[in-house]
C-alpha cells in the first residue's frame, strides 16, 4: 500500500502542473472568441448601415418613378451630385 500512497504524492503534483498549460489554452482560445465576437458584430453593425442607405436610396428611386409630376432628369442630376458613401471603402 505505501507503494500506491508514493505514487498519488508524485501524481497529484504532476496532473497540477500539466492542467496549468492547459488553462492556459482554454483563456487564450475565449479571448479569441471575445474578439471575433466582436469584430462580427462591428461588421453586422455596418452591413446594418450600408443597407439602411441602399433602401433610402430605394425609396427615392421608387418615388421618381412614381411621381408623375415631378421633372425627372433634375431629380436623378440631384442624386448623383448628393455626396455618396464609396461602396469600395464600405466593403473593406
Amino acid at each position: 500500500m505505501s507503494d500506491v500512497a508514493s505514487w498519488i504524492w508524485v501524481l497529484i503534483p504532476l496532473a497540477a502542473i500539466g492542467i496549468a498549460p492547459f488553462k492556459m489554452w482554454i483563456k487564450v482560445k475565449e479571448r479569441q472568441l471575445d474578439l471575433q465576437s466582436q469584430m462580427t458584430a462591428e461588421k453586422t453593425a455596418q452591413y446594418a448601415a450600408h443597407t439602411e442607405r441602399l433602401e433610402q436610396r430605394v425609396r427615392v428611386l421608387e418615388r421618381i418613378a412614381t411621381d408623375k409630376g415631378t421633372d425627372l432628369s433634375d431629380q436623378i442630376e440631384a442624386l448623383r451630385t448628393a455626396q455618396l458613401p464609396d461602396p469600395q471603402r464600405d466593403q473593406a
